[in-house]
């Protein structure tokens, strides 16, 4: 009889197993969406930073993965398309993210940099962020590969789609960023799934070339020309009334509140974006654009 009891309990305690095992996973997963931004053939009304709502990249090895994975929470969307503007996570109120290496780090540890034309390649990584309609020609754009530090200290390389004319300018302000170890966490090209990601509002792409207007106007932005950059956008997020872009960038809403990655006036990015004649956002009125810097003042 005791060894038939043992029977049924190894029977009952193997059914709560694989019931346990067949429940669904609860892990949130980035998805698709139609949110709109500016197309190549016009300018359109609406349309996120450069770099602020990356495509969900696949997570770092470090064990800091388990921190936050960027792009894996879609956000409920607002009526204008962007993203509800929720407060900041506990986990990225001080943000301190890994850097995911897609190109080799400098070799040496010193600046590298690297300036040439848009290549077949490239031209097809950039997807729909450039197109016929875009006021400026592919021939006038040039892609650089450049090096940055991350928030781990450590030597990383970027790239980045900037207009021919200002290519070795922007070359400079970043090899004065390097020398300062101002910490970037991601510089990478924006691309036709990033324009089409569901937002996440924790995008931090140090990016330029992205073919649309200006936000909330008709008017091709900056950006359209390859004569704007936009840097570490959660630390220096966009403001217009209720909006904030990053969308969960408001803690870094705080200027007087100081931490890695934030950008001030006086500041190593103020000042060699300013010796090249390139104006901050940060210093407008309404709407304010702190991780914006133009050759145009827009």
């Amino acid at each position: 009889m005791l060894r038939g009891v043992r029977l049924l309990i190894a029977l009952v305690v193997g059914a709560l197993v694989a019931a346990c095992a067949a429940q669904p996973s609860t892990q949130p997963s980035a998805s698709p969406s139609s949110f709109s931004v500016a197309a190549p053939a016009g300018p359109a009304t609406a349309s996120p930073p450069a770099g602020a709502t990356p495509a969900p990249a696949p997570a770092p090895t470090s064990s800091a993965s388990a921190v936050w994975r960027v792009g894996a929470r879609p956000l409920p969307l607002r009526p204008d398309g962007f993203g509800q503007v929720l407060p900041t996570p506990a986990k990225l109120r001080t943000r301190s993210l890994p850097t995911i290496d897609r190109l080799p780090p400098p070799r040496g540890g010193g600046f590298q940099s690297a300036v040439r034309p848009i290549s077949p390649m490239i031209r097809v990584r950039m997807g729909t962020t450039w197109g016929p309609g875009c006021p400026v020609r592919l021939a006038d754009l040039r892609y650089l590969t450049l090096s940055f530090r991350g928030f781990d200290g450590q030597p990383h390389t970027g790239e980045l789609v900037v207009n021919e004319r200002a290519a070795d300018q922007v070359v400079s302000v970043f090899a004065r960023l390097y020398r300062a170890r101002f910490p970037i966490e991601e510089m990478r090209l924006v691309t036709t799934a990033d324009l089409h990601a569901h937002p996440t509002g924790d995008g931090n792409n140090t990016a330029s070339f992205v073919c649309r207007a200006a936000r909330n106007q008709t008017r091709w932005s900056a950006h359209a020309y390859g004569l704007a950059v936009d840097v570490n956008p959660f630390q220096n997020p966009y403001r217009r009334g209720d909006l904030v872009l990053p969308e969960l960038g408001s803690a870094y809403l705080d200027r007087d509140r100081i931490r890695p990655g934030m950008i001030r006036a006086g500041d190593v990015v103020t000042t060699a974006f300013a010796d090249i004649g390139w104006t901050w956002g940060g210093t407008w009125r309404s709407p304010t654009d702190l991780m914006h810097f133009s050759a145009t003042g827009n």
